[in-house]
């Protein structure tokens, strides 16, 4: 299979240091071009990463029939208008979590999708690691007997005022950073969509109001997730699921190593020393590069990406409704927009 031309949309360090590399090294994809507003860093980028092409506006690379797909790490209020304008450019576009501000938006998306027939999906990158395929496989089976419930927390620290994460009209904040990992998690876990939610959120008026952290239950109708996240907290992840006869952690669930094993502990609850644990060891693999290439047999095949619009305007919607419910203080029903009911509710 010919190899998939993509093009990155700006030099951000997920997109130099993580996702670029590793699509580098994939089956399915190359990497020919690289944008920034400033020319001189793309240049810089390009010619560090050994990427052929450099240029010195996103329009400029939208506009090089060469490139086939894009790949969009750009903050989270440039997420929607971009990968919009990429569709409307004829490519398919990869768009980094969360996809959206809100829920509406994700339906601009669909209906740019729709429009233009390109292949467009979020890079939630953790649904396409086998730790967490093998995951989903023991709790839907009998390994921990019933799921009744997924714990995490998921933080680090940081205090720069001009970090993108500390800037709200930016889309700035911890649930949209990093909590958005435990809302799409315990979905695909569960294979469930939580019926309502409940939160506590912390704001910091220091940088206008972002959530330093955010805490919620979110009610599923197997059982219940809960989770905290926070921009202004020791560096933390982590991932319990319980069952009625066992759970199921991970050593590093969200960022794995890619030259590491990977380690999934089931626990049947025999002691609390840890003698019933058996420990499952996952093959060293980058899910930057599994992504990557899960994407562009997507585009060649004319398949579907690994995490679909449908998916990701569900997870935005749980997020809006988390928002709420920390205004209100209330439980909230997430407002399933009427797109929401059709296509794959879990696709991996």
């Amino acid at each position: 299979m010919q190899k998939v031309r993509w093009g990155v949309l700006g030099t951000a360090r997920i997109a130099t240091v993580k996702v670029i590399p590793a699509m580098q090294r994939g089956r399915f994809s190359e990497i020919v071009g690289i944008a920034s507003r400033d020319r001189a860093k793309a240049t810089a980028a390009a010619r560090a990463l050994g990427i052929p092409k450099a240029y010195g506006s996103y329009e400029e690379m939208l506009a090089d029939p060469e490139i086939e797909a894009i790949y969009n790490p750009l903050p989270n209020h440039l997420h929607v208008p971009w990968s919009v304008r990429a569709a409307e450019a004829g490519k398919h576009v990869l768009c980094e979590k969360p996809i959206a501000m809100n829920a509406p938006e994700v339906l601009d998306l669909i209906a740019a999708r729709e429009r233009t027939g390109v292949v467009m999906g979020e890079a939630f990158m953790v649904r396409s690691h086998p730790q967490w395929l093998r995951v989903v496989e023991l709790a839907r089976s009998d390994a921990i007997g019933e799921l009744r419930a997924v714990l995490c927390s998921y933080g680090y620290f940081k205090l720069e005022a001009d970090n993108i994460r500390n800037v709200r009209e930016y889309g700035g904040g911890g649930l949209m950073d990093i909590g958005c990992y435990p809302v799409n998690i315990s979905r695909m876990v569960f294979g469930e969509e939580p019926r309502r939610v409940s939160a506590s959120i912390v704001r910091d008026a220091r940088f206008g109001g972002i959530d330093r952290t955010t805490t919620a239950i979110l009610e599923y109708p197997s059982g219940h997730c809960l989770f905290t996240c926070g921009t202004q907290v020791v560096n933390n992840q982590s991932v319990q699921i319980l069952g009625t006869k066992g759970r199921i952690t991970l050593d590093i669930p969200f960022n794995a190593l890619p030259n590491e094993i990977s380690r999934i502990r089931i626990d049947d609850g025999s002691d609390l020393e840890g003698r019933g644990v058996k420990v499952e060891e996952i093959a060293p693999c980058d899910q930057y590069t599994l992504q990557g290439d899960l994407f562009s047999r997507a585009v060649r095949e004319n398949g579907e990406p690994p995490v679909p619009l449908e998916d990701a305007l569900r997870n935005m919607a749980v997020i809006d409704a988390v928002f709420r419910s920390g205004e209100t203080g209330n439980w909230e029903t997430p407002s399933w927009p009427a797109r929401a009911q059709s296509g794959p509710v879990h696709p991996r």
